[in-house]
């Protein structure tokens, strides 16, 4: 198997008058920025390659990633990888702590950064993102090679190479390359399909940092997985700001449409700019977005039903029924699709929205597996033996184990001290599989709240909650939302003598309350203890944690139902 970058362009050179990618802009998101043709793509990849390679680039690199979805970051991203290079994506916005283990665990040799990331870490912008609460790390003093995407700003650090000036100059003479590779330039590498190509951080603590591997065969499987999921084809649109479906939309020879900005940010300019396209690909949170865009719109005076997309995939969290129902409502003329999978095997299964609805009493079905996903179901994994046995005493329920073309090559810390790869993904969820072989979730094997894309474990934080002055104990726990995504709610108990509870701290039903001195306290200094993509929605105190089991843990099902009218959310 080739590497899916050499694919690519195998592609791109096939049809190079196409436009691959439209990057769209303006007031309205509607003006086109820049559009690049396969045979542009294909000639900017190789020459940005061959100018890593001239640089230093080496096989096996790994190049820090903070560039947005747009055709220069699309185009590094490519190049990196055609070099022989690997992309590590580490969010900026975890705590300074975190973002540094995260450094010193990936072992970078390169940073790839937008010049205004630069500018607001460490130039004339840093006030600003510390007065929003973003404690952004100073890329600049990183001890790696620099590349920056955008004009120059203040901040980006001496040495720093340009990335568009990769693709213009002949290394060592520095005159413009007549050639795609420059003369004297380093060729890019042939991929190899198994060498290391993305390293994604999702979770862990400053001391044990975890992070996924794919490799470029895994990186493929994932690619052609999605593009089935979305009957990807030649001359086709896709209207996404989500690389996993952009990428095998040209892969398919049709165009990535990425929008101005995130869904979230802009969901008018979306909703228009995916009216009309083939495919697009949403979290659940920016499907809320654009909906109540949508309904907006229509409440202004529309005239019929809202066009948008004829296939709009829906994953990386939860998709609930309500959720799927509104979307048919809003876009009667849309397929949608709920996809399921972890960052380390995705996309593994597929549901449409009139066979997950119709079948919501039955549990949370996530769909058939895609061909060539194993299933297992492992019932002496499920954390309670009754519910292994099922509802019913006949079917099977345990912890759903995936395998697949997709399944990650390991864990980062693994990987690198000499073990094993991945032969299989234990997902933590339980569920069994019906009659026609499709999965149904059930549930939940370990704690875990996922908010939009991220994974949150609520053990990896709340130690160090604990810690902050005042709080006797600390539980996080995530309130469902009828989008399927979850807020994060942190329940906090003050220490002895200092509750302003009116009732007995240890029995009866607990007493929660917002807005007290002990909630704005701890909301103050919580940013220092929190990875920014865990940081709770809201504090609340209690003056007495609900406790279950012959363990007397915290009973964290109990406390979502308690903090949910708090949250203006009521309990499923």
């Amino acid at each position: 198997m080739t590497h899916f970058v050499d694919d690519l362009l195998d592609v791109a050179r096939s049809v190079p008058g196409v436009v691959a990618l439209r990057w769209l802009g303006g007031r309205d998101g509607g003006r086109v920025r820049e559009e690049v043709t396969f045979g542009s793509l294909a000639e900017r990849v190789e020459r940005t390659a061959s100018g890593l390679r001239a640089q230093g680039m080496e096989p096996g690199d790994r190049v820090l990633f903070s560039i947005r979805p747009r055709p220069e970051g699309v185009i590094l991203c490519l190049a990196v990888l055609r070099a022989g290079g690997a992309v590590v994506f580490v969010d900026p916005g975890s705590t300074p702590e975190l973002f540094a283990a995260r450094i010193a665990a990936a072992k970078p040799r390169w940073a790839a950064t937008e010049a205004l990331l630069h500018a607001a870490s460490s130039g004339p912008l840093r006030g600003i993102a510390r007065s929003r609460g973003l404690l952004l790390p100073d890329y600049g003093r990183l001890l790696v090679r620099h590349l920056y995407t955008g004009a120059w700003l203040p901040g980006v650090p001496r040495g720093a190479r340009r990335v568009t000036s990769l693709g213009r100059v002949a290394p060592g003479t520095g005159r413009a390359s007549a050639s795609p590779t420059g003369a004297g330039a380093p060729g890019p590498v042939t991929g190899e399909a198994d060498r290391e190509a993305l390293v994604v951080f999702t979770s862990g603590t400053t001391s044990d940092p975890k992070a996924v591997v794919h490799t470029g065969r895994t990186l493929g499987g994932m690619l052609d997985l999605f593009a089935r999921v979305g009957d990807l084809g030649p001359a086709q649109r896709a209207h996404t700001d989500q690389m996993f479906l952009g990428l095998p939309a040209i892969m398919a020879g049709g165009t990535w449409e990425i929008p101005a900005k995130a869904p979230k940010d802009a969901p008018e300019a979306f909703a228009r700019g995916v009216a009309g396209a083939d495919s697009s690909f949403l979290v659940p949170a920016d499907v809320t977005a654009l909906l109540d865009a949508l309904e907006a719109q229509g409440r202004a005076g529309g005239v019929g039903p809202a066009e948008g997309p004829a296939v709009l995939a829906v994953g990386a969290a939860p998709v609930t029924v309500a959720l799927l129902e509104r979307g048919r409502r809003v876009l009667p003329g849309t397929r949608w699709l709920a996809v399921y999978g972890a960052t380390e095997i995705l996309p593994a299964a597929v549901t449409d929205a009139d066979e997950k609805i119709a079948t919501a009493a039955e549990g949370d079905l996530v769909g058939r597996p895609l061909d060539g996903i194993g299933v297992r179901i492992d019932p002496e994994a499920a954390s309670d033996p009754e519910v292994a046995s099922g509802a019913d005493g006949e079917r099977m329920v345990g912890e759903l184990v995936l395998t697949g073309p997709s399944l990650m090559a390991g864990y980062l810390s693994d990987l690198d001290a000499g073990r094993p790869r991945a032969v299989e993904h234990r997902t933590g969820d339980l569920a069994y599989r019906d009659a026609e072989g499709r999965i149904v979730l059930v549930g939940r094997n370990r704690d875990m709240i996922i908010r939009g894309t991220v994974n949150i474990y609520p053990g990896l934080f709340e130690p160090r909650l604990r810690d902050l002055p005042g709080v006797a104990d600390a539980v996080m726990v995530g309130v469902p939302v009828p989008d399927g995504d979850e807020r994060v709610v942190l329940v906090v108990t003050a220490e002895a003598g200092d509750s302003h509870s009116s009732r007995d701290p240890h029995t009866g039903t607990p007493e929660i309350r917002t807005g007290t001195e002990l909630t704005r306290s701890v909301g103050d200094q919580v940013a220092r203890v929190v990875d920014h993509g865990a940081l709770p929605d809201l504090v609340v105190e209690a003056s007495h944690l609900p406790l279950a089991g012959r363990s007397r843990k915290p009973d964290r099902r109990a406390l979502v139902s308690l903090v949910s009218p708090v949250t203006g959310t009521v309990r499923a």
